[in-house]
């Protein structure tokens, strides 16, 4: 008699079970859709509980890093340690930090006035300041211990004085800016080449991360001007209503520059077409003071003189997050972390504040488990994020009330312009007005 042959399955219990007692085991499961009639329904309530959890946890404030005696009026990072960074205040002093142990490592009187300049050279051993006292000072870091010496290797008099300053990302060159802009050789003690365009005084100069020999620079004139350091000409200008404090570049799109104006707005050029912004960003009520993007080119942090600080994303008008204290004035500098996780403020109250890039993040490492809660929870919130509730509950923010009215008195008069607009459009012969959109509107002129 033969015998009958059975296929049967098997499953090895390694694959789903693991050596621990008292645990929960992975189970099988079937991914038919027709299995799961209330998938959806599930996954909502999944997604409104996540919502509510994010904004429960969320506590973006890490630490205050006192020891300035002035207003805190620049910050630099370092290019390659993420936990050192330097600040200077009003009164000329740099101070050197690490944020990992949120302690003052070093602290120089470097300027006799207002040191504005501040930017590490990319050798990571140096770095340079420049002040109203018409001098430029660059001195030597320690990189076992990141102290600043006493003495600066050198000094630089100019008949100028200096707003701002910024090296190079990849040459032995830097750029400041005053009266005129200047680039600088660090081994000379004179500009080796000067630039100027009709305008009274430089504010903030910044060079391109990317295209290395680019550099944009604003003016008192309402106008960014961009350079190249090759040439021997200005490149371009754009000129806007209002003026532009500073700008920042995208360090993933080379053509790509975000300018925070005074008008409360942040507008993010391309230099290829500077005749319409890309986006306008809309939630400041006050003047804003400085711009920094994120390493990963996908959002940028911004300073006010509100006395906020808000995350905007990069193709969005509106901030995804506000960041604000009791105690904390005017922001007049923001820098973020080069591991994307943290974001440093400077204020008029002589504090630097530590800030978690994502405000419900938890800090310390993860599980696995946790890190594939977190991810399912990114998901769901992403799925549903445009409903009603959900919506709502990741949208709202507590502010303090002189910037909620504020805000309500600034939306009227966007809205009493609107509908004067609508009423001109509507009661006027086509062919006498034309409709301008945002991003045109703020523009004023071009020059090239």
């Amino acid at each position: 008699m033969e015998k009958a042959k059975i296929k049967v399955i098997s499953r090895n219990p390694a694959d789903y079970l693991r050596q621990t007692r008292h645990d929960i085991f992975k189970q099988p499961r079937n991914t038919d859709p027709k299995l799961h009639p209330f998938q959806a329904a599930r996954e909502y309530t999944r997604a409104l509980n996540a919502a509510k959890l994010e904004r429960l946890f969320a506590k973006p404030f890490i630490h205050s890093l006192d020891g300035h005696a002035d207003a805190i009026c620049s910050l630099a990072k370092h290019p390659v340690s993420l936990s050192c960074i330097a600040s200077g205040c009003c009164d000329g002093e740099i101070r050197i930090w690490n944020l990992s142990t949120r302690k003052c490592l070093s602290a120089v009187n470097a300027h006799r006035l207002h040191s504005d300049g501040l930017s590490f050279r990319q050798c990571c051993t140096e770095y340079s300041t420049g002040g109203d006292d018409k001098s430029i000072k660059i001195w030597s870091l320690d990189l076992a211990t990141k102290n600043s010496l006493k003495e600066p290797d050198m000094t630089i008099l100019s008949k100028n004085i200096f707003n701002a300053i910024d090296h190079s990302w990849k040459s032995d060159i830097f750029a400041t800016c005053g009266q005129v802009v200047e680039i600088w050789d660090e081994e000379k003690t004179e500009p080796i080449r000067s630039f100027t365009w009709g305008i009274e005084s430089h504010i903030g100069v910044r060079f391109n991360p990317i295209e290395t020999n680019v550099l944009a620079c604003t003016g008192s004139d309402r106008s960014i001007a961009l350079y190249d350091v090759r040439a021997s000409t200005p490149m371009r200008k754009v000129i806007l209503e209002m003026k532009t404090n500073t700008v920042a570049w995208n360090p993933l799109e080379a053509y790509h520059f975000t300018a925070a104006n005074e008008d409360g707005n942040l507008y993010t050029f391309d230099m290829r077409r500077l005749d319409s912004a890309l986006c306008v960003h809309v939630d400041h009520v006050s003047a804003v003071l400085d711009v920094d993007y994120s390493p990963t080119g996908q959002e940028f942090v911004s300073g006010s003189f509100d006395k906020t600080v808000r995350i905007f994303p990069v193709n969005k008008g509106k901030s995804r997050e506000v960041y604000h204290t009791r105690r904390m004035q005017r922001v007049f500098c923001v820098k973020w972390s080069m591991d994307n996780n943290f974001i440093v403020s400077g204020s008029d109250e002589t504090n630097l504040r530590l800030w978690k890039a994502d405000s419900s993040a938890r800090l310390g490492a993860l599980t696995a488990r946790q890190k594939a809660s977190n991810n399912y929870n990114k998901k769901l919130k992403k799925k549903f994020e445009n409903h009603p509730q959900v919506k709502r509950i990741l949208r709202h923010r507590h502010v303090p009330k002189p910037i909620h009215r504020a805000a309500a008195e600034k939306r009227v008069i966007l809205d009493s312009q609107k509908r004067k607009e609508e009423n001109r459009l509507r009661y006027t012969k086509p062919d006498k007005v034309e409709r301008v959109p945002e991003r045109k509107k703020h523009v004023v002129g071009e020059e090239a």
